[in-house]
C-alpha cells in the first residue's frame, strides 16, 4: 500500500489552505505505516513506554473523533478504545491490527471532513469541556495540524528504529 500525499496549495483561501495542510498531514501519518507488518506498526518505541506506530493511529482516531464529533458537531459519542475517557488508552496497540486502527481512523477522518465541509464557516463554535471554553472550527483545524504534525515527529523516530526509513 502507497499513501498519497499532494502538497498544499502555496495560495489560497484560509479554509482550503487549513483543509490541506490538515490532509497533508493525516497523509504523511498513513506514509509513516506505508509498507509495516502488523508486528512492525505494534511495535514500541521503548519500553515500558506504549507509543508504537499503530498507537498513534488509534490516538489520532480519537483526537479527530473528539475534536470534530464530540466538540464540533456536539455528538454524544464514546471514545473509541477507553469508557473512561483516556486518551492514553489507545496508544496501547499491543492486540490491535493495521486494518481495526485504520478502518477506525479513516472513518472518523471522514466524519471529521463532513463536519467541516458543512460548517457555515471557520467562524462556527463549539463547547471543550476539558477546557470549559467555547471553541472555533478555526482553532480545531489549526490544533490538529499541531496534533499531526507533533505525532508525525513522533512517527519519524518510530518508523526510523523499525526499518530505517527517514523522511515523507
Amino acid at each position: 500500500m502507497t499513501t498519497e500525499r499532494i502538497a498544499p496549495p502555496l495560495t489560497g483561501g484560509e479554509r482550503e489552505m487549513l483543509r490541506a495542510f490538515l490532509d497533508f498531514h493525516r497523509a504523511t501519518l498513513a506514509m509513516k505505516c506505508d509498507g509495516l507488518s502488523d508486528e512492525e506498526l505494534r511495535r514500541r518505541s521503548s519500553p515500558p513506554s506504549t507509543l508504537s506506530l499503530l498507537g498513534l493511529v488509534r490516538h489520532m482516531a480519537e483526537v479527530e473523533r473528539t475534536w470534530f464529533r464530540r466538540v464540533i458537531d456536539a455528538e454524544d459519542v464514546p471514545l473509541v478504545w477507553s469508557d473512561e475517557m483516556d486518551y492514553q488508552a489507545a496508544y496501547d496497540a499491543s492486540t490491535s491490527t493495521r486494518s481495526e486502527a485504520f478502518a477506525a481512523w479513516q472513518a472518523e477522518v471522514e466524519h471529521s471532513r463532513r463536519i467541516e465541509a458543512a460548517a457555515e464557516s471557520l467562524d462556527v463554535t463549539g463547547h471543550q469541556p476539558r477546557w470549559g471554553e467555547d471553541v472555533s472550527l478555526r482553532l480545531v483545524m489549526l490544533h490538529m495540524m499541531h496534533e499531526y504534525a507533533r505525532h508525525n515527529g513522533h512517527a519519524d523516530f518510530l518508523r526510523e528504529g523499525i526499518d530505517g526509513v527517514v523522511g515523507a
